[in-house]
């Protein structure tokens, strides 16, 4: 079975998020000042916009490495499943970021552009300054791909995304992808407004790349708010966990089983079981030791397993009180 986003061990994990976090933080931090001087020398709106794109990307990636560092705080009497979803807390941020500063400012710029057009001065250096940015926003894009494909498995792109429990990878992903689109539009609305002698072109593509930065976090701030409000594990993980406690002896059945992740390999497993009452106590410890290792051997992100043992009367009880049971 695959599993989608690095379920062989967080370690792994950690590394590849961080070796993308820091590429783009690199790649970022150049180009936003690059792109300042080059916006303030041609008067260039979308270049401008590239501009702010960048150092909103860069304080993105500044925010992401501060989630990872809290999230592996080590639990406390307070939290006593530890810091996991800071990282979820801060990757929503990000896309929050994106929208209010990037997106926003990039349209407002845009649309003064379109309302008081003026021609765009050197345009050769905004195309020179745009070809070295897709080189490294390229190269960044690439890194963050391939870091993307080792853990996707054989899931298509799109449910792996939908799946991913780790948003470092898939959220600078995102972030860079949007980037490679917004310097294709930035150079296409340059170069049309002056071929074209339409300087209000240059706002146009202005806009277009806020509403690119936009739809980016619009679809992040849905993916994290699903990781922040206590998100389970994948079906495919869940019917392996219940095949493995199902095929336990001693257990006859599963009167419920919940999961929740704490963190990208920071799994909570909490279940309730039925099991055959003519086994001992001691057979029964048995069994709840044999599920606890059989789990977290396949599903190392696992980290903490709760089993109750309850016969599906007196589950169904505690679930549903006589006075609110289900009809």
């Amino acid at each position: 079975m695959t599993e989608p986003h690095g379920g062989r061990n967080g370690v792994v994990m950690a590394s590849g998020s961080k070796k993308v976090i820091f590429a783009a933080l690199a790649g970022n931090g150049a180009l936003a000042v690059t792109k300042l001087v080059a916006s303030s020398v041609t008067g260039s709106s979308a270049m401008l916009s590239e501009a702010v794109h960048s150092i909103v990307d860069t304080t993105n990636q500044l925010l992401l490495l501060l989630g990872l560092k809290q999230s592996k705080q080590p639990p406390d009497e307070q939290h006593p499943f530890g810091y996991g979803l800071r990282l979820y807390f801060w990757a929503f941020v990000v896309a929050i970021v994106i929208f209010g500063f990037g997106g926003g400012l990039s349209i407002w710029e845009g649309v003064d552009k379109i309302r008081n057009p003026h021609p765009v001065e050197s345009a050769w250096l905004n195309y020179l300054v745009l070809a070295i940015s897709l080189a490294i926003e390229g190269t960044v894009w690439t890194v963050a791909l391939r870091e993307f494909r080792k853990t996707k498995g054989d899931l298509g792109w799109v449910q792996a995304v939908r799946g991913s429990k780790d948003p470092l990878i898939f959220t600078v992903l995102f972030e860079d992808t949007a980037a490679v689109l917004g310097l294709i539009v930035a150079f296409f609305g340059i170069y049309l407004s002056r071929t074209l002698e339409l300087p209000m072109l240059d706002g146009v593509a202005s806009v277009l790349i806020g509403l690119i930065l936009v739809c980016t976090a619009a679809f992040l701030a849905l993916e994290c708010q699903a990781l922040m409000t206590g998100e389970g594990v994948q079906p495919q993980v869940r019917r392996d966990i219940k095949q493995i406690i199902t095929g336990t002896p001693g257990v006859q059945g599963v009167n419920e089983l919940l999961t929740m992740h704490f963190g990208p390999a920071d799994v909570l497993v909490a279940v309730s079981l039925d099991f055959d009452d003519s086994i001992s106590a001691a057979e029964v410890e048995a069994a709840v030791s044999s599920i606890e290792s059989l789990i977290k051997r396949a599903h190392p992100q696992v980290q903490r397993i709760f089993v109750e043992a309850q016969g599906p009367v007196q589950h169904f009880k505690v679930a549903y009180p006589a006075d609110i049971a289900p009809c």
